[in-house]
This record gives C-alpha cells, structure tokens and sequence, in this order.
C-alpha cells in the first residue's frame, strides 16, 4: 500500500522510477532495519538490494510486512550495481531522493550504473507519506511515550538527592530499556542550573543542587519509532524569577497545545507559543522552534516554527514545546508529543507538568 502511494507521487514528479537510498524511507516502505539498502521502485514492482549480511534478515522482513519485492544481495558495490542497472536500463527517467544522495554518488549514479538514463532530483516523495500516521504508526509512539512517562516518574527523586546529570540520564535510559524500549530516542538532555540556559545542553558531570531548575528532555524508542517530552523540574523553592519563568512557559505551553487541530498552520501554533512569551518580555530568550513532527525520526516534518509553511493535518504527530533560557536563572521548557484530530489533538506525553520533585 505504501509503494502505492509512492507510485503515485512518483508519477507527479514525472519518473518512471524512483531510488531509495534512505533507509528511514526504506523501513517505512518495507519494514526492513538494516543500515545498508536501495529500493528501486518501479511503476509494476520493488527491486530491493542489500548486502550479504542481511540476506536472511531482508527476506524475513519483507515477508512480515506484506511487502512483495525482487530481493537481490550484492556482495559488493559492483554486484548492486549489476542488479539495480538491469532494471533500470528500460526507464527514461530515474528519481534520486536529492537530500539523501550525495555529489559523489549523483556523479557515480550517472557516470558508471545508470548510464542512458535521465536522473531526476525529487525531494521529500517518501518524507510526504510519512507525515501522516496510520494506527500502527501512533500505538508505537503511544506506547514509548508511556515507557518515558514511567521512567521518569521512576528517577526524579534523584534530583533531590545531589546525582549528577549524567547519572540522572544513565537512570532514565536504563529504565526505559527495562520498560521493553529499544532504547533512548536520542542522547537524553539534563541540564541544571546555568547549564539549562542551553537549549540542547548535554549531560555532564555537574551534580543537581538547591534552587537549580533541570530541565529533562529525553524520549524512549519502540518499533523504530521515537517519543519526545521535556518536563523542567525545580530543587527546592525557586525565586521569584524562576517560578515566573516557570508560568509563562507553562501557560505557553498550554496555550500551543489547545492550538493544535487540522486545519492549523504550524506558523500559528508557533506564534500562539509565542505570544505569551512575548508579553512577558522575553521573546529574545525562546531560542528555537516551538516543534517538529515525531516519527522514525527525531525531527521530521511537518515543522511549527516562525518559517514553518505546512497546515497541520489528521495524522500529524508534532511536538509542541516552547521554552525560556536565561542564563544567570536556567531555564524552563515543556514539551509535549500530541497527535492531530480533526477537532483538536491527543496528548501522547502524560508525565505531570508541575515543577516540583
């Protein structure tokens, strides 16, 4: 069904077949999670080529999927090349995902495999398919926003009790793992104190203390699917300052999330967000977007930010997460992963949102 699709957005960006060299974009179109494949699509078949290590696995995963495809191992670069130029030799055009393949591979692809054959630049073919979840899609992050909920709930008593960040990270990690997760989303953010001033700080050795702010951005992953939530926790009693950056982000937060519906541009959730930061007087220090899509990735489409120019769907599943960084205070950011409803959002993220341990 979703090389269907493909098939069909192919032919509006006017190939006869398409290459598909990512493999976020081939998992999501085969099921296949090896490091290393190409996927010929063409308008009556799949042409799917790996290596030798992944000869058993490419054929187990494809058949799970209900994907039907020729399955072709090249033990060398040569030997892909062989089997993806015989079956390209009858197109007249060929499209490369353009933001995945490099100069060198353009040139190589032109010169030496696909010789005879007009190569076409197509952007974001596949990323478009993936923007909107199906049910399978939304369980998966559903139930890895569950595993990070609980991990948290499990570790933020450590805060009170002097641990590092990097030992509140390592904690939150394991229980994940222990919660059936694959693993973390992406290298679990705790910052304390100044260091959460820095939106994208990385755990150190720095122990949590009195009157820090942390904030703890981190995610589990299920299937090869990602959750993402940020909480901001305080040590003891905040100053006047802190509790009030604490409520300008809570409320902006809020305001985001009841913002979110199909219908809406990301750049409105955004400015939502962004307002209340604003008539606080301290637009300068919300430093990055208010989201991003979620979804085998980390960050992909669609965008909400200032520049984002795409209207939120049924489907989409988007951060919304504003925040404000003040060096000589910290910083406070709340995030949550929602999905898009016709008539508002589902929250995927329930961990509380409140400041205290």
């Amino acid at each position: 069904m979703r090389a269907a699709h493909l098939r069909d957005a192919m032919a509006d960006a006017g190939c006869d077949g398409v290459l598909v060299t990512n493999v976020t974009n081939i998992r999501y179109l085969t099921g296949f999670t090896g490091s290393a494949a190409m996927l010929l699509v063409r308008s009556g078949d799949l042409v799917f080529v790996t290596d030798g290590r992944y000869r058993d696995q490419a054929v187990e995963q494809l058949a799970a999927a209900g994907v039907s495809a020729d399955v072709e191992i090249g033990r060398t670069t040569d030997e892909q090349r062989d089997h993806l130029a015989a079956r390209v030799s009858d197109l007249d055009r060929l499209g490369l995902e353009a933001e995945h393949v490099s100069w060198a591979q353009k040139r190589r692809f032109r010169t030496t495999w696909f010789e005879g054959t007009e190569l076409v630049a197509t952007e974001g073919l596949v990323e478009g398919l993936r923007e909107r979840k199906d049910a399978g899609e939304i369980a998966r992050i559903e139930a890895a926003s569950a595993m990070a909920d609980a991990a948290l709930a499990a570790v933020r008593h450590r805060l009170g009790e002097g641990a590092t960040e990097a030992e509140v990270a390592l904690e939150l990690e394991w229980q994940m793992r222990r919660l059936g997760a694959e693993g973390p989303s992406f290298e679990t953010i705790v910052a304390s104190g100044p260091n959460g001033a820095k939106p994208h700080h990385r755990a150190g050795p720095r122990r949590v203390a009195e009157g820090d702010l942390v904030v703890i951005d981190f995610g589990a992953l299920v299937e090869g699917y990602h959750s993402d939530m940020t909480r901001t926790l305080m040590v003891g009693e905040p100053s006047d300052t802190q509790a009030r950056m604490f409520d300008v982000v809570h409320e902006a937060q809020a305001a985001g999330v009841a913002a979110v519906r199909a219908g809406v541009e990301g750049q409105a959730v955004d400015e939502t967000c962004r307002a209340v930061i604003r008539e606080a007087g301290w637009e300068d220090a919300f430093l990055h977007g208010t989201g991003h899509g979620v979804g085998l990735d980390i960050h992909e489409p669609p965008r909400v930010s200032t520049t984002a120019d795409a209207t939120l769907a049924d489907g989409h599943v988007v951060t919304v997460e504003p925040g404000v960084y003040l060096a000589e205070h910290g910083g406070v950011r709340i995030e949550d992963t929602v999905v898009v409803t016709p008539d508002g959002c589902r929250t995927l993220t329930r961990a509380p949102k409140g400041r205290d341990l």
